[in-house]
């Protein structure tokens, strides 16, 4: 397959989206750029942060831009499987059932505090988000494409949640770990709200222009030594002795899974289109990988009792893998 540069209406389809969720949201340009490549790709995010860093903000502009229907569900400890996919209301004047479709059926879903729902509601969620469809009394239901989750959970306060199993983080194809803005992005914050009226923004794509993008990335070129770095890269995080790495063996309860490897293939992909580039280098590969792998890189309870995070471990293993 031939090498060619994304072509001009889409590079100027993200420019044009990146600068219209700028108008709304200072600074986050890692944030911004991993929710686009999650756009591009279809795959979900997982955002860990503190209250007040705008997530929702920045998802409900990218649905405005895109102009695609976007749901935002408060997850609490009383909500129900169907308080989200819909159920079979009984009407009374014809004696049928009728359904009432729930928030599921949008094309962008900002699950709020995914930790805070009880596990069948959860497990609700994440069925939909890997299967894109919902049965509701024995009808199936395709969702619209694009369909994406971004799920938010507060890392700061742990008292009445329910932790995501990792069998079911690994259906997020990127965990992201928001952070405080500068103190100049902060002082900026302060003017920009200063009038407390809502920054309008325009929208500058369709979803069947972000559908199209999606496939010429699925096609844009992957060198065979690329494809061996990523492979080896998730090889390493199961196998990690193999690699020189003995001492990180204790520290690692379970490596990345097969998913991880097609997730990173995929992300890099993207993140070379938003480079305007139509290859994959080893730096697209390596911008990514921490997001991609993280959340898929299970540590041990020794690792915990000597502080060594999954993120310490992938920056290990990303430091030890030659790049090609």
């Amino acid at each position: 397959m031939g090498i060619q540069a994304p072509p001009a209406a889409d590079t100027s389809l993200i420019h044009d989206v990146v600068d219209q969720v700028g108008l709304r949201i200072v600074g986050q340009n890692y944030m911004i750029e991993r929710l686009l490549i999650s756009i591009l790709t279809g795959g979900h995010v997982l955002l860990e942060g503190v209250p007040g860093l705008a997530k929702t903000l920045a998802v409900r502009t990218l649905a405005e831009t895109i102009s695609t229907s976007f749901q935002r569900i408060q997850f609490t400890p009383d909500l129900l499987p169907a308080d989200i996919l819909g159920t079979q209301i009984y009407d009374q004047s014809n004696g049928q059932f009728s359904v009432k479709k729930g928030p599921i059926f949008a094309n962008i879903i900002l699950a709020d505090e995914i930790n805070r729902a009880p596990a069948k509601v959860q497990s609700a969620l994440l069925e939909a988000m890997q299967e894109k469809q919902v049965t509701i009394g024995g009808t199936t239901y395709k969702l619209e494409e694009p369909f994406l989750v971004l799920a938010t959970q507060n890392p700061i306060e742990q008292e009445g949640t329910y932790p995501l199993p990792e069998a079911q983080v690994d259906r997020f194809m990127l965990k992201l770990h928001v952070g405080y803005p500068t103190r100049e992005e902060e002082k900026e914050i302060l003017r920009r709200m200063a009038s407390g009226d809502p920054i309008p923004v325009r929208q500058v794509t369709t979803p069947q222009a972000v559908m199209a993008a999606r496939r010429r990335i699925a096609d844009l070129y992957m060198d065979e030594r690329i494809v061996d770095y990523i492979v080896q890269i998730v090889h390493t995080t199961r196998f990690p002795a193999e690699s020189g790495l003995e001492d990180l063996a204790p520290l690692i309860e379970y490596g990345a899974s097969p998913r991880a490897t097609l997730a990173l293939a995929q992300a890099s992909r993207a993140h070379a289109f938003l480079r305007g580039r139509g290859f994959v280098t080893p730096e697209d590969v390596k911008a990514i990988a921490p997001d991609v792998l993280r959340h898929r890189v299970l540590t041990t309870y020794e690792a915990e009792a000597e502080e060594v995070t999954s993120d310490a471990i992938v920056t290990r293993v990303l430091d030890t893998v030659v790049a090609p």
